[in-house]
């Protein structure tokens, strides 16, 4: 399982990449991708939509299943991956790079960057994930 250490998760197998400019970039985990299988559509929301910190930031269909993606940050997407729209495939291949799903414009990224899960933190809900 590939987990960067540059980077916060949710519990939930999204990322966020906190960019020079002060925007979040998300996406899914390496762990969510496999677990999912062929990625075939992503459902997300629009530029300029207004996204709260763990709650609804769209869906990822794969043949598999369908699966809910949840915001790393609170608010205002600025941009989509526009590569998703006719390869998103590309989230299976790249996760972390090319297969990014959206940038978001935080509200005060401060308080809840802090509430993500580092690399190892990740790693280790993944394991009780497991677990269990």
């Amino acid at each position: 399982m590939n987990t960067p250490d540059d980077i916060k998760y949710l519990a939930t197998h999204q990322w966020g990449r906190l960019e020079g400019d002060g925007t979040v970039t998300m996406g899914i985990t390496d762990y969510a991708q496999s677990q999912l299988g062929d990625v075939v559509f992503v459902d997300l929301p629009a530029v300029g939509s207004e996204l709260v910190q763990a709650s609804d930031a769209g869906v990822i269909e794969s043949v598999k299943t369908a699966s809910d993606l949840f915001a790393p940050v609170s608010g205002r997407v600025i941009k989509i991956n526009p590569a998703l729209e006719d390869t998103p495939e590309i989230v299976n291949d790249s996760p972390y790079d090319k297969g990014w799903l959206l940038r978001i414009q935080p509200d005060d990224v401060g308080a809840e960057w802090g509430q993500l899960l580092d690399a190892e933190g990740y790693r280790q809900a993944v394991q009780a994930e497991e677990d269990t």
